[in-house]
């Protein structure tokens, strides 16, 4: 039996039944952690020392006879945008490279009533800010289905530790596809929940009215499981909601299923389209009803929209990185103002950078009514689009990304042509929907290819279902 290759529900069974301990899978994961992620550099900071004694209190219970959460003694990696106390978290930027997380992120809190064993801490784009995490300070990870190929960003690091094997699962967050399209190119699950289903509080924010936390699995049942244990109200975040989650049961043919027109456009990769309408015909043939609809504002004017509001409000959030409370400070400063520039200049990359000044342009005085009032205007258009739609239709299915993992260093000179990876995913973000990434196949050279399942606010249940169904088709 190879530990690292068991799904939640299989290693809950296997510890439960005492086919093998919590130390012994956790020291499995270090050891394989130790031996690969030299190659794919899915890890920042492994926190082995506490991972096994996690893994010994689990195994205390067990041998006590007590009763353990599904969850308990599971290993997991979480991205580093997320706090654990007394954990470094660096966003994966050289600005907080020797930052102490002072206190745990509720999701952190979460897993840890329940018995979670934390592996460490994975790569990203600095501050969530890229599609391929090659911006990280750190440097690049490797997509482990194909080392010279990106594992998409920002959440590459906990896709690529799930499809590594690595860990049983990953923590991710999602500003604007940045769980879903990493999963769509390292071939595993990543659902992105409502926003405010999931308490942002610990998460490091970059786009505090689009950043969702998420799980990144190797299955949906999985995915199910760690969205139940993470969600719900918490009083430290006003947007998060309390959330029933329903053990939904539905039949296939009850299913109406919106395919939008827009998605299947000029520039998306042939075989990408073919895998895709190949899935949404399989649920036709199982019984579903399946309709074409029109999502307008969707695809172009969705991504120039994100463009517009994620780097406005991140602008603002990494306002208090000024090198006089935490972080880099500039040591070679005259004065006051010399500390924020040489700081700031030296601490952020080059992204980072761009992105802040394009922010910072949008909100200034005579342009803030042009660019970010008007963005916000599409925004409400978007959201109109979907509550349209959802009028006559359960869900909505498209492709995740517009083509399967690019090469290392393909897109890092252009960054316009970056930033279009993002097209079929930041409309999800700006209408604070769910949706879920599940891989429907792969291309002529083995890469992986997603489906992206999205639905109604707070039915994350229908999506969940859906995806299992599609699973075992």
């Amino acid at each position: 039996m190879n530990l690292t290759e068991l799904t939640i529900a299989k290693t809950h069974e296997g510890l439960v039944k005492k086919e093998f301990s919590a130390l012994e899978l956790t020291k499995a994961f270090l050891d394989k952690i130790e031996d690969l992620d030299k190659k794919i550099s899915a890890f920042i900071t492994v926190t082995a020392d506490s991972a096994l004694s996690q893994a010994k209190k689990v195994d205390d219970l067990i041998s006590q006879g007590k009763e353990i959460p599904i969850l308990g003694g599971i290993p997991l990696a979480v991205k580093d945008n997320m706090m654990i106390e007394g954990v470094r978290c660096t966003a994966a930027s050289k600005i907080l490279e020797n930052y102490i997380a002072p206190y745990d992120a509720t999701v952190i809190q979460k897993l840890k009533s329940h018995g979670a064993v934390f592996l460490g801490k994975t790569n990203l784009d600095e501050f969530a800010m890229g599609a391929s995490t090659e911006n990280s300070a750190f440097g690049p990870t490797h997509n482990p289905r194909d080392l010279s190929r990106v594992p998409g960003g920002s959440s590459g690091g906990s896709a690529a530790a799930v499809a590594a094997d690595l860990s049983v699962y990953a923590l991710g967050s999602d500003t604007g596809g940045s769980i879903r399209q990493p999963a769509s190119f390292c071939g595993i699950v990543g659902l992105k929940p409502t926003y405010g289903a999931v308490s942002r509080y610990g998460l490091i924010a970059m786009a505090s009215s689009l950043d969702q936390i998420g799980p990144m699995t190797k299955n949906v049942a999985d995915a199910r499981i760690v969205f139940k244990a993470i969600s719900g109200k918490d009083k430290k975040d006003s947007t998060s909601v309390e959330l029933e989650i329903k053990d939904l049961r539905f039949k296939i043919k009850d299913l109406r299923i919106g395919v939008p027109k827009e998605y299947f456009i000029k520039g998306i990769d042939p075989e990408v389209e073919k895998s895709v309408k190949n899935a949404i015909k399989k649920l036709g043939e199982a019984g579903a009803k399946i309709q074409e609809i029109s999502l307008p504002h969707n695809t172009d004017d969705a991504l120039a929209v994100y463009y517009i509001i994620m780097p406005s409000e991140a602008s603002t959030n990494l306002a208090r990185y000024d090198g006089i409370k935490y972080g880099y400070s500039a040591s070679d400063a005259k004065d006051l103002m010399d500390v924020y520039m040489k700081s700031r200049g030296k601490g952020f990359g080059k992204e980072v950078r761009r992105r802040i000044i394009i922010g910072t342009y949008a909100l200034s005085s005579g342009y803030y009514e042009a660019y970010y009032l008007q963005a916000q205007k599409v925004r409400t258009k978007i959201i109109e689009d979907f509550n349209k739609a959802f009028k006559s239709i359960d869900v909505v299915i498209v492709p995740t990304a517009p083509t399967p993992a690019f090469k290392l260093g393909e897109k890092s000179k252009d960054p316009l042509s970056m930033y279009l990876a993002d097209i079929f995913v930041t409309a999800v973000n700006l209408a604070g929907l769910p949706a879920i990434s599940l891989p429907c196949g792969k291309n002529a050279k083995g890469l992986p290819i997603g489906l992206q399942i999205i639905g109604k606010q707070f039915e994350e249940d229908k999506i969940l279902e859906l995806g299992e169904f599609f699973e075992k088709l």
